[in-house]
């Protein structure tokens, strides 16, 4: 059964011995299903003649010639061979050298007069053309066949000592030894969208004759990825569990006297997305909502507000952060919101000292708390709800299923509201948190302006530092941002330790100061930071612990050191904690040269907009859609063939396919889809054949 081939060990290929195999499974790769999808980051197109005399500069050449030379270059004990080849493709005479570098071998192979099928890439040096990649083949037929030479090679990613004619030929020894993959579409869905066998799919990508062959393949896979994706999303959205409707009228008392104590009205996007977080309450279906909002938008007020009705309908409220630091932050920021209102609040962490702890879960078991914040203490055996009605998860990306999971299981269906300050893409949550509804918050509280962003070169820095001096003066605060806590030797990136030594006792002696990282108590950190907020302290040295959770509205300067080794998410996240008032901000991103092609483009974005939301589609972009914050981390789903920024005309073309034949029998919802699953864990053709 072709089923136990896909499952058989890469080991049996040929060529596969131990340490292969080893760097395979280094790679996640241990079965022919693995290599299956192992897909290729690109392709060689070998397909058409390419001469010398016609390639740019850093171009491929794929051409045929003849060997006219050898000579050798370098000291005695070190010589390289060069060999002299000239184009007789007919294209031209063109003539090029190839360093054969630890190959001097290669001058018994390579012998004068002898003709070649040439692959590689060429630039100009020392004023001839040369390549020192490239690859040779013996023609064995005449030059009228060599003009139809070549064939379109797929290029694999590689570790240790795999090559991509190794992986190539374990491939196509693979794909000999299966038989026609089981079809995944109906025939008339196949026909309909102009679609490939599955079969052919996998083979069209893997051993191509045409670029089309190529495209058609991915087309097809990418279709039935996401065919069975969106079903299994409608079939998740129709079975989810229902629960107990909370009375939001007897909420809205007590959320009435808490927007009369605000000293500011909400925004209209913070009405709107309370209003569907209530209208969620309301229903008997179990909620599951993403509030998304950039960075100081209001969504935590709004998810306050929202927890009234839940407390005045006599359910208990969880309230989760991932960090000490952030989590007690927002109970400081619920004690004076809500405790005026009676609700009654506990702070539970896991360095809570044990007789405090037991203190708080024997109230919370009895009902005597309302609200409980916390961190990943909230998932403890021990910590139990008398009646667990919603939950609230701050950051949601960095917590996984299973933890959210885990929380989940300590009430009876409780609702649940996820926060995100990361913007998440609307074809990201049309495919990844299809079972989930999304509100968002566009607007930003009345009066904020704009964050003025400056790129600064090393030979700016001075500038920047006066710059930071003027906001001093004005009585205004900043942070000072670092990748790492101190020199350990190993690089020249600037450190928390001795830029705090520097700027301290260099550029600003005498203004009030601390540093903060990892590696400070939680207490020493609180210290700290309420000694910022109150105006003690002018400006704060850190690493990117600084990162979420901070609301410090006299703080108008952020300086990011070494702004090139950060993520876009991050960097905004970053930028978030300065423009918090009526009074503009800067964010200085200090990079040093030369970047790389993503980092320009990530710190191009920054400079050019404030706008969370298209910050977010170009950290997709950039990054690709496997690698966005929040999907990879928190297992939801990375696809394997679908890309969420160019397919998105397939996106809505495949979810009318779908909502369609549910129409027609909504026994698809019921029913037990096991290839569902295999898609999302990319091992959709391991059926026993029918």
């Amino acid at each position: 059964m072709w089923a136990r081939n896909l499952d058989s060990d890469v080991q049996t290929l040929s060529g596969v011995g131990k340490h292969l195999a080893s760097t395979y499974a280094q790679m996640g790769i241990t079965t022919y299903s693995d290599l299956l999808h192992l897909l290729p980051r690109g392709y060689e197109d070998r397909t058409t003649i390419v001469p010398l005399g016609l390639i740019g500069e850093g171009a491929y050449a794929n051409t045929l010639v003849e060997v006219t030379g050898h000579s050798y270059f370098g000291s005695a004990r070190k010589r390289t061979l060069k060999v002299t080849v000239q184009d007789i493709s007919g294209e031209g005479d063109a003539r090029a050298s190839l360093l054969c570098f630890n190959r001097n071998y290669l001058e018994k192979v390579f012998r004068i007069g002898s003709r070649f099928y040439l692959w590689g890439q060429f630039s100009h040096h020392w004023g001839e053309l040369q390549s020192s990649q490239f690859e040779m083949v013996h023609v064995t037929h005449s030059i009228e066949e060599a003009a139809g030479y070549g064939s379109l090679n797929p290029m694999y990613p590689l570790s240790g000592k795999l090559t991509q004619k190794g992986v190539r030929r374990h491939v196509q020894d693979m794909l000999s030894r299966i038989p026609v993959l089981e079809e995944e579409l109906p025939e008339y869905i196949k026909q309909k969208y102009h679609l490939m066998s599955t079969d052919n799919a996998f083979r069209a990508i893997h051993t191509p004759s045409t670029m089309d062959q190529v495209n058609r393949g991915y087309r097809t896979l990418a279709f039935t990825e996401l065919f069975y994706l969106l079903l299994l999303n409608a079939r998740t959205v129709h079975l989810r569990p229902h629960g107990g409707a909370v009375r939001t009228e007897s909420g809205k008392a007590l959320q009435n006297r808490l927007l009369d104590l605000l000293p500011f009205s909400l925004t209209d996007d913070q009405r709107t997305c309370l209003d569907e977080i209530l209208k969620d309450l309301e229903s008997r279906q179990v909620m599951n909502r993403l509030l998304q909002g950039d960075v100081g938008s209001g969504k935590t007020l709004v998810a306050w507000i929202s927890a009234l009705s839940v407390i005045a309908s006599g359910g208990q409220v969880a309230f989760m952060a991932p960090t000490e630091l952030l989590a007690r932050q927002h109970a400081e920021q619920a004690a004076s919101y809500l405790e005026p209102l009676g609700i009654r609040l506990a702070f539970i962490t896991g360095a809570l000292k044990q007789k405090a702890r037991g203190y708080l879960l024997e109230a919370l078991k009895k009902k005597e708390i309302d609200i409980a914040i916390g961190t990943h203490a909230l998932f403890s055996d021990d910590v139990t709800f008398e009646n667990l009605k919603y939950i609230i998860i701050d950051e949601q990306h960095r917590f996984g299923v299973l933890q959210r999971a885990k929380l989940r299981e300590k009430g009876i269906d409780p609702d649940m509201l996820m926060m995100s300050a990361t913007p998440i893409p609307r074809s990201l949550a049309l495919t990844v948190f299809g079972d989930i509804n999304v509100s968002t918050i566009h607007q930003m509280p009345k009066g904020r302006l704009p964050v003025t962003t400056y790129l600064v070169k090393e030979e700016s820095r001075s500038r920047m530092y006066r710059s930071v001096q003027v906001e001093f003066e004005r009585g205004h605060q900043a942070y000072f941002v670092y990748p790492r806590i101190d020199d350990t030797g190993e690089s020249d990136l600037r450190d928390v330790s001795s830029m705090f030594d520097f700027l301290s006792t260099t550029m600003y002696p005498g203004v009030p100061s601390a540093f903060i990282h990892s590696r400070i108590s939680e207490d020493e950190k609180l210290r700290i930071l309420h000694d910022f907020r109150d105006g003690r302290l002018t400006y704060i040295v850190s690493t990117s612990v600084v990162e979420v959770g901070l609301d410090i509205p006299n703080a108008t300067v952020m300086v990011i050191e070494h702004a090139e080794r950060f993520g876009l998410a991050a960097l905004h996240q970053l930028r978030g904690r300065v423009g918090r008032s009526d009074l503009q901000s800067y964010c200085f991103l200090v990079y040093n040269s030369p970047l790389t092609e993503d980092a320009q483009k990530r710190l191009k974005v920054l400079k050019e907009t404030n706008d969370g939301f298209l910050i977010s589609e170009q950290d997709l972009l950039i990054r690709g859609p496997g690698d966005i914050a929040g999907v990879k981390q928190s297992g939801f789903l990375r696809l394997k063939f679908a890309s969420l920024t160019d397919d998105m005309e397939m996106i809505q073309e495949v979810k009318l396919l779908v909502d369609e034949l549910i129409a027609q029998d909504e026994g698809l919802l019921e029913a037990r889809h096991t290839r569902i699953r295999n898609v999302l864990t990319y091992a959709p053709y391991q059926h026993e054949s029918q």
